[in-house]
């Protein structure tokens, strides 16, 4: 997941040798780097499931130091996702110039290219001009061919998670956090949504503010953290996006959404209409609608806000959301 631009030095000694070695013999390919031993590293804050670092070289050229990023893989995560999985996805992005180049692996983590932009803030994510930028980035993103099997996991993984959280839960948490409601819900979805007149494409899955990056001078959006990236609906994923806007991981209660921030109809509506002009097509109505599935809504099934007119997402796929939401909020509490 993303990180902030706050940081604070540090010596080496935060990282591996065997992290050090790799990093300085990296930079003695470089001709612009000085010495390749004079590295500073400086842990960065804000990322929610791993350790990144900004590693910094002294440069004999305009600019004042070579930069790369190393990425500590955090522990228990890899109840969420497979770490083989994220590593092909993240080869994949590097090779089409949708996200930073691998430079190294080592036993617990990588070695990334330092993108020089600045990671969006919770409130970024309410600007127009940034909102239009994401939604045309978020459209290529999805037309994206990734190679090997366009299978959909979102119900396979839902269900993973929530046996997950039944096995790490006592009788009377799961009761608390109404697990076995939530076995229900999924089916339930799952059955109501058709998945006959889905849009299929290479989903995100986690297009969070921290997870978008926005250089200042071109106002080119980069998307980042590719752990949960699969095939899905696409509406999913934009649904998704638009729940993040309700969040804020950078406060005292970062797992409390604030559903008044949610984005407002206008909004939505200038967002589908971004994302549909940006796909090469025209954007009309027969373009919308194979983007929101029809649905049938059961009284059970409460979502944000109440919606009537054509351009919004699913309810149901809102009320997924909110599954998916909770099953992460209890995995993450119970593995730190």
């Amino acid at each position: 997941m993303g990180v902030g631009e706050n940081s604070a030095k540090s010596k080496e000694g935060s990282l591996p040798k065997e992290v050090i070695s790799q990093l300085q013999s990296l930079a003695s390919e470089w001709s612009d780097v000085t010495d390749s031993k004079a590295l500073q590293v400086v842990p960065l804050k804000g990322a929610m499931t791993n350790e990144v670092y900004q590693i910094k070289w002294p440069s004999n050229t305009q600019e004042a130091s070579r930069k790369v990023l190393v990425r500590v893989y955090g522990e228990g995560v890899s109840i969420f996702f497979d770490r083989t999985d994220e590593i092909k996805m993240f080869e994949f992005m590097s090779r089409q110039g949708q996200g930073p180049r691998l430079l190294g692996r080592f036993s617990n983590g990588r070695l990334e290219e330092f993108i020089h932009a600045r990671t969006l803030s919770a409130s970024d994510l309410h600007d127009p001009e940034t909102s239009s930028l994401i939604a045309a980035k978020l459209s290529e993103f999805h037309d994206l061919d990734m190679p090997g099997t366009r299978e959909v996991i979102l119900w396979n993984r839902l269900r993973k998670w929530l046996g997950d959280a039944k096995r790490l839960c006592s009788e009377n948490e799961s009761d608390c956090h109404l697990l076995q409601s939530l076995d229900k819900e999924i089916s339930q979805l799952e059955k109501i949504l058709p998945s006959d007149q889905q849009r299929i494409g290479l989903c995100h899955n986690d297009l969070q503010y921290g997870n978008i990056m926005m250089d200042e001078t071109t106002k080119s959006i980069t998307i980042i953290d590719y752990e949960y990236a699969s095939y899905g609906p696409i509406a999913y994923d934009i649904a998704n996006h638009f729940c993040e806007m309700a969040a804020d991981y950078h406060t005292d209660t970062p797992h409390i959404l604030d559903y008044n921030k949610y984005p407002s109809l206008e909004y939505r509506q200038r967002f589908l209409c971004v994302y549909l002009s940006s796909t090469g097509s025209n954007s009309n109505i027969k373009d919308l609608i194979l983007l929101i599935p029809p649905v049938v809504i059961s009284y059970k099934i409460y979502f944000v806000l109440l919606i009537h007119e054509l351009y919004v997402l699913s309810p149901c796929v809102l009320c997924l959301l909110l599954c998916f939401l909770s099953l992460v909020l209890i995995l993450v509490r119970y593995i730190n």
